[in-house]
């Protein structure tokens, strides 16, 4: 069975506190890249306060929360970071939240891929039956990624944000373990069908 954290243009690795914590205290310096991850005004941090923080989320129940660093297949290079928080056992639902920190990172399918294989994570491994996000009206290119990994529009918070000027909804976005299952049939299956007519090695 392939790898289910590895994509075709990154994996999935376990969270570094410390590594992670010192790309966010540079990344945190672009407000862009600020503007496109949180709604609120915020301040930069430095990389020890950012570590702080990122330890403190390694505490949390690691059955309802799965932290993971974005690595690029190439050459293993830190790109950013995903978490997938689940929100309700009994209805068996998740809040899914990415970023890629380097500007010359973006718009090259980095995140596409790692919202791929988190949702395949999640629907294969933690057995969820939804995963939900919300996005920035002023963020179309994660938009149209969120879009190819499947997500559908459900609904939105009007004129939520204020910035520049101009107010700006928050989009909510979910996928449905059948939308998945759906849009993922022909490659499960075909995993399943090479799984069950693959020799098995004899016994001795």
């Amino acid at each position: 069975m392939k790898d289910i954290l590895t994509g075709s243009l990154v994996r999935l690795a376990s969270l570094d506190a410390e590594e992670l914590g010192k790309a966010y205290g540079n990344w945190r310096r672009d407000s862009e890249f600020m503007r496109l991850i949180d709604m609120r005004a915020d301040g930069m941090y430095s990389g020890k306060k950012q570590q702080d923080v990122f330890e403190k989320m390694l505490d949390d129940d690691p059955q309802a929360h799965h932290y993971f660093s974005i690595r690029s297949l190439e050459d293993n290079r830190l790109l950013g970071d995903i978490n997938l928080d689940v929100t309700n056992w009994s209805t068996r639902d998740a809040f899914v939240g990415l970023g890629i920190g380097e500007r010359a990172d973006w718009d090259k399918g980095y995140g596409t891929d790692a919202m791929n294989i988190i949702l395949r994570f999640a629907f294969t491994e933690v057995n969820l039956r939804r995963v939900t996000l919300t996005v920035f009206e002023y963020n179309p290119r994660a938009i149209r990624s969120y879009e190819k990994a499947g997500f559908q529009h459900e609904g939105r918070i009007r004129r939520a944000i204020l910035r520049d000027g101009k107010r700006w909804d928050v989009f909510y976005m979910g996928i449905l373990r059948d939308d998945w299952m759906e849009k993922h049939h022909d490659q499960i299956m075909d995993k399943r069908t090479a799984s069950f007519f693959d020799p098995q090695p004899a016994r001795r």
